[in-house]
């Protein structure tokens, strides 16, 4: 089992992946101002309670009277009811800013992935996407919900500490600030470190979420090969990488932060020892010396909380990037501005302008290659009028898919061109296209609910009488009805409930639902058996009557109708006409028409002996 390795992103912290951040924030613009206010009004109380306790201690303790206790206890209960009321608040609106950060994360990448093209799934493994859509997006909206809360908390307190400390007692403050240069560097340092580490993490964790995706989808698989073991010995070393580097980021931190506590008991002691001195020597009172002794040992607090934020960012900032990355995907296969404010796009169509589809297909001299790859096709050209059925057939590897690919728009050519009734299909939007095309995959995928949902994906206001109706044409009514809840009958995840020739059924329903004028069928009979492939190939004969269709078949007995047949190698057509005439011909369909008889027969004939 190979492991695909995530991206790698920038070594240091990219100020410019948050700022692109921020600008998905504006809806919660109000929210944070709120809570930054609230962190703002409650560092300012925590500055005053050493003042307060100052006032206690010099006027109450000292002087041994409770004259004017009553208005400063009163003053005190004030401040607490204030710090707590401004808790309460910051927590509850906080909590709000982070959830609805995450939900628009959420449903903006969401969106991003349905609007691109089948190319970008193709070569993107799907635990990647897993973890940029759940892991990634909740540790971002972590840091922006509560990152906020520590840095306005940490600076406030900080400067206004620093100030009534400097008011106190400016020499006793400057010496106590002394120590923060080497605080600063101690953080730098350990944050870059931690930085490196979190990163790993962070791709670890992509490779194992898809691991976890491979070994889920493809259980039967390792289970007829019996790679249990092997399957365990591999992902046993990958979450020991995954441990590794998550001690490594987990102790760089339990040593910073013992590091930081000590340079601030440096500066605490440095002011017992002054300010005990001072008020043996009457120079200062024992409520001063017990404020400024709560602000020391309070002053390091926000200053760890604003390191604690920008070692939140450097540990998030894999995640952000991440996130930003998918967020940020130019899909390849884009319709042009024009097309757009005349079509509209895939979420605002606007349907009453696009042109009604005859079904004339055109390739003009298309040559494809994939990203990094040869070129597939060569100077391909074919003509395929309205209504006629096309056949392709030809070894593995040989352009067959990329040819439907191709008409599909899933890709568009490296050069030449494909019409749709005259018209290059780049001048058109690709809604347009794909809301008129009907594709039956090899391995159909059916998506959780019942059977009638499933066939009204293919037309989502269809009603039961069209449902219905789309199942009939198909021959799937049999079957269907037979189950103990008919068209409600719920499919299983995936279709799991269902067999293979069943959820073929399924699908070819889902596909014809929509009465597309262009149909493909990529070897939709392949992995059925004999029965269920008759009832499809009684249903291809109903249903591609007047569409253009395209079919990729590996049982040729499902094309011996078709119009033509395309005999595909090495991106070049190298017989064409019908079954008759290619049978004629003796060329390479000919053998490959008689070695699968020969193949059929004998299986029949084993089949009969059986019995």
């Amino acid at each position: 089992m190979q492991f695909q390795e995530e991206q790698d992103y920038s070594q240091s912290i990219n100020l410019g992946v948050w700022k692109k951040l921020v600008s998905y924030l504006k809806a919660f613009r109000g929210k944070l101002v709120f809570v930054g206010f609230m962190m703002a009004i409650l560092a300012v109380v925590d500055v005053m309670m050493p003042l307060m306790s100052r006032y206690g201690i010099d006027q109450f303790v000292t002087k041994r009277t409770t004259e004017g206790l009553g208005a400063f206890a009163a003053l005190y209960a004030g401040l607490l009811l204030l710090q707590v009321v401004a808790i309460f608040l910051f927590i509850y609106m906080a909590s709000r800013v982070e959830y609805g950060i995450s939900f628009t994360l959420r449903r903006d990448g969401f969106r991003k992935l349905q609007s691109l093209p089948f190319s970008f799934f193709d070569r993107t493994p799907v635990g990647f996407l897993m973890s940029r859509m759940t892991s990634d997006i909740q540790h971002v909206s972590e840091a922006f919900g509560w990152g906020l809360v520590d840095l306005v908390w940490g600076l406030v307190y900080l400067t206004a500490s620093v100030i009534s400390m400097l008011l106190i007692d400016w020499k006793l403050t400057l010496m106590i600030l002394i120590v923060v240069p080497p605080l600063a560097v101690v953080s730098v340092y350990f944050q870059r470190k931690i930085l490196g580490s979190q990163r790993e993490v962070r791709k670890t964790n992509s490779r194992i979420t898809g691991a976890f995706n491979e070994g889920i989808m493809g259980a039967k698989t390792s289970k007829t090969l019996v790679r249990e073991e092997m399957n365990v010995e591999e992902f046993s070393e990958l979450s020991s990488h995954m441990k590794t580097v998550s001690v490594r980021a987990a102790s760089l931190s339990a040593i910073y932060l013992p590091i930081v506590i000590s340079i601030g008991s440096i500066a605490t002691a440095y002011l017992l020892m002054q300010g005990g001195m001072q008020v043996l020597s009457g120079a200062m009172t024992l409520g001063t010396v017990t404020a400024f002794f709560s602000y020391t040992m309070q002053f390091f607090q926000p200053i760890h909380n604003i390191a604690s934020v920008f070692a939140e960012m450097q540990r998030m900032q894999a995640g952000a990037e991440r996130v930003v990355s998918l967020l940020e995907t130019e899909p390849d296969i884009v319709d042009s501005d024009e097309v757009q404010a005349v079509y509209g796009d895939s979420f605002h169509p606007k349907r009453e302008q696009w042109p009604a589809i005859k079904g004339d297909v055109t390739f003009e001299d298309v040559t494809f290659a994939y990203k990094g790859g040869e070129a597939v096709l060569k100077a391909f050209s074919l003509t395929v009028k309205a209504g006629e059925t096309i056949a392709l057939v030809g070894p593995t590897g040989a352009g067959k898919s990329t040819i439907v690919n191709l008409i599909c728009r899933f890709y568009e050519p490296t050069s030449g061109r494909i019409l749709i009734d005259g018209t290059d299909y780049r001048e058109r939007s690709q809604l347009w296209l794909q809301s008129n095309l009907g594709y039956v995959l090899q391995e159909p995928h059916l998506f959780s609910g019942t059977i009638a949902d499933n066939i009204r994906y293919g037309k989502r206001d269809a009603d039961i009488e069209e449902v219905q109706r789309a199942a009939r044409m198909v021959n799937a009514e049999d079957f269907i009805l037979r189950m103990e809840n008919g068209y409600d009958t719920d499919v299983g995840e995936g279709g799991n409930k269902l067999s293979t020739g069943e959820k073929q059924l399924v699908s070819f329903a889902r596909a014809i639902i929509a009465n597309p004028r262009l149909f493909v069928l990529d070897e939709a009979t392949s992995s059925v058996d004999t029965e269920t492939e008759v009832s499809i190939q009684h249903a291809i004969e109903r249903t591609l009557e007047g569409r253009t269709s395209f079919i990729i078949a590996h049982r040729l007995s499902t094309i011996r109708n078709a119009d033509r047949i395309l005999v595909i190698e090495d991106g070049v057509v190298t017989e064409s006409g019908s079954h008759r005439e290619l049978i004629a011909q003796r060329g390479f369909y000919y053998k490959l028409y008689t070695n699968q008889f020969r193949e059929e027969r004998s299986r029949q004939a084993m089949a009969q002996y059986a019995k």
